[in-house]
C-alpha cells in the first residue's frame, strides 16, 4: 500500500466560548452547539483524527507512522519523535474570550505531565470589528506584582492587548501569557500537547456543568515569562506564488503562499511531511497524477515521500507547515 496526500476527519470540541463560524464560514459539518475547535490533525490521546478517504481510510497518525515510518513523516522527524506525531493542527472560533492562560515549557511539561510543551502560533482568518488578542505583558513584571494584579482582578493593567484583523500572525512561545478574544476565527499550529494552565476565566459558569472551570494559579506562576517584548505580532510580506516566511521556530516552520497561478513544489530537500491549511479561496493539489481539492477551512497532510507536487489555483491562500 502506498502513501498519498491525506485528509482527516476533524475532531470537534465543545468549548464554553465556542460559536458557529466553524460551520457558517468554514463549512464544517456537525450538530453540536458551541463548537470552539476543529482539530484537523491530531495525535492527542482520545482525540486522534483518522484518514477520511482512500485506501488508508480510518488510519490514525500512529498507525501511519508505525507502518510507513520515515516515508510518512521524514527520516529525521522519525528519528526525533518515533511513533509520536509532533504537531497538532486546529481551527478555532471564539464567540466570547478564551481564558487568560499560559503553556509550560518542554522541560516543565515533561516533569509535570510527561508531555511536550506547547509552543504555538496563530494566523487570524477573520476578525470582527474591534476584535482583540492578549499576547504577553505591556511591561516587564515582577512575580509578586503579577500576583497582586491577579488577586485584585486588574491583570488588564499589565497585559499587552492587540487589536487584530485578517492575516495577523502571532507566535506564542511557552511561558507567554495569552488569550484569544471574542470575534476571532483563526488557524492554530502547535506542538502536540493538551497542557494549558488557566490563569483567569472571567468567573464564567459552564452551562453544561453548572460549574466554574478549574484555574491553575500556582502552576501557572512557575511557567510564566514575566518579561516585556517589543514586537509580539509577526511582520511579514506576501509575494504571489512563492513560500513567504511567517513563523520559523525550533518546533515547526510555517509559510504562507498566495496562489494566483500554477506552482510546482519540490520538497525533497526538507525531509519532512508538509501540511497545507487553506485559509482563503480554493485550489487543487496534483500529486502522482491525482488531484486533491482543498478549500477554505480544509487541511491536507502530504507525506514526506510524496515530495513532488503542483498547486493549481487562481485565488487561494494556504499555510504551508513542516518541520
Amino acid at each position: 500500500m502506498s502513501l498519498y496526500p491525506l485528509k482527516f476527519d476533524p475532531v470537534y470540541s465543545y468549548r464554553i466560548w465556542g460559536g458557529v463560524k466553524l460551520k457558517t464560514i468554514l463549512n464544517k459539518q456537525y450538530d453540536q452547539e458551541s463548537i470552539g475547535e476543529s482539530w484537523e490533525i491530531s495525535d492527542v490521546d482520545d482525540n486522534e483524527t483518522v484518514v477520511s478517504d482512500g485506501a488508508l481510510k480510518g488510519k490514525t497518525l500512529k498507525d501511519l507512522i508505525s507502518e510507513f515510518k520515515g516515508d510518512f513523516v521524514g527520516n529525521s522527524v522519525y528519528e526525533s519523535f518515533g511513533n509520536d506525531f509532533p504537531l497538532l493542527i486546529k481551527f478555532i472560533d471564539a464567540k466570547t474570550p478564551l481564558s487568560i492562560q499560559v503553556h509550560p515549557s518542554n522541560e516543565l511539561a515533561k516533569e509535570r505531565h510527561n508531555s511536550f510543551g506547547k509552543n504555538e502560533m496563530w494566523y487570524v482568518m477573520q476578525a470582527e470589528k474591534d476584535a482583540e488578542l492578549i499576547v504577553g505583558f505591556n511591561q516587564t513584571v515582577k512575580k509578586e506584582d503579577y500576583e497582586k494584579h491577579l488577586n485584585n482582578s486588574t491583570l488588564d493593567n499589565i497585559l499587552n492587548i492587540e487589536k487584530v484583523s485578517n492575516g495577523d500572525t502571532f507566535y506564542i512561545p511557552t511561558g507567554r501569557v495569552h488569550a484569544i478574544g471574542a470575534g476571532v476565527l483563526l488557524a492554530e499550529i502547535q506542538q502536540t500537547s493538551n497542557i494549558t494552565y488557566r490563569i483567569y476565566d472571567y468567573d464564567r459558569v459552564d452551562a453544561k456543568t453548572g460549574e466554574k472551570r478549574e484555574l491553575h494559579t500556582e502552576m501557572a506562576m512557575d511557567a510564566i515569562d514575566y518579561n516585556f517584548y517589543e514586537d509580539y505580532k509577526t511582520e511579514y510580506e506576501v509575494a504571489d506564488n512563492v513560500s513567504n516566511k511567517l513563523v520559523h521556530s525550533p518546533y515547526f516552520k510555517t509559510n504562507i503562499i498566495s496562489i494566483s497561478e500554477d506552482i510546482v513544489k519540490d520538497y525533497s530537500e526538507i525531509d519532512s511531511f508538509v501540511i497545507y491549511m487553506c485559509v482563503e479561496g480554493k485550489l487543487d493539489v496534483e500529486c502522482d497524477n491525482k488531484i486533491y481539492s482543498l478549500k477554505m477551512g480544509e487541511t491536507l497532510l502530504v507525506p514526506a515521500v510524496n515530495n513532488q507536487l503542483k498547486l493549481v489555483g487562481t485565488d487561494a491562500k494556504i499555510l504551508e507547515v513542516y518541520l
